[in-house]
């Protein structure tokens, strides 16, 4: 393992203890946890970006075709304010 000097403001370093002890966590279990989820976070963007890039769109749209235009099930309508959005693609 490796030990890591880093310098923190002052509030940030408090507000870390408070919330540390808070969840009865050490601050350097609370600094490991962190800096993992943001490494996870960020090569989950990557491996999303990554399968985008090899999508048939045109595969999609033909398979998105054969689903019937019907009402939805009861319990599955969208919320009252709810707009639809919709991109246009370019290809």
């Amino acid at each position: 393992m490796t030990t890591m000097s880093i310098r923190v403001p002052n509030s940030l370093h408090n507000a870390i203890k408070d919330l540390a002890a808070r969840e009865g966590y050490s601050m350097n279990q609370f600094l490991i946890t962190a800096a993992a989820e943001k490494l996870s976070s960020l090569d989950t963007v990557d491996y999303l970006r990554s399968r985008a890039e090899r999508a048939d769109l045109a595969a999609f749209d033909r398979i998105m075709k054969k689903i019937p235009s019907v009402p939805p099930d009861p319990g599955d309508e969208p919320p009252a304010k709810y707009t639809r959005r919709t991109r246009q693609r370019t290809e």
